[in-house]
């Protein structure tokens, strides 16, 4: 499906999020990857076999809590 050079990561790689952007609709908080994947602006993604795969945030600095 990709004809970038060099080739964008597939739908199953795990740095899938790194492919190129081919549709972006900042509006409805999607964009539209050239593997395939919808990407939305939450990082949630739903891949083009039909695999959702939910939002994955990193904690913020002030939900750490480290044991004394």
């Amino acid at each position: 499906m990709c004809q970038h050079q060099s080739q964008c990561p597939s739908a199953e790689s795990p740095d899938r999020d790194a492919a190129q952007v081919v549709a972006h609709h900042p509006e409805q908080g999607w964009s539209l990857l050239c593997n395939g994947v919808l990407l939305f602006e939450d990082t949630g993604e739903l891949l083009p076999n039909g695999q959702i795969i939910a939002p994955h945030r990193p904690l913020g600095i002030e939900l750490i809590v480290t044991a004394a």
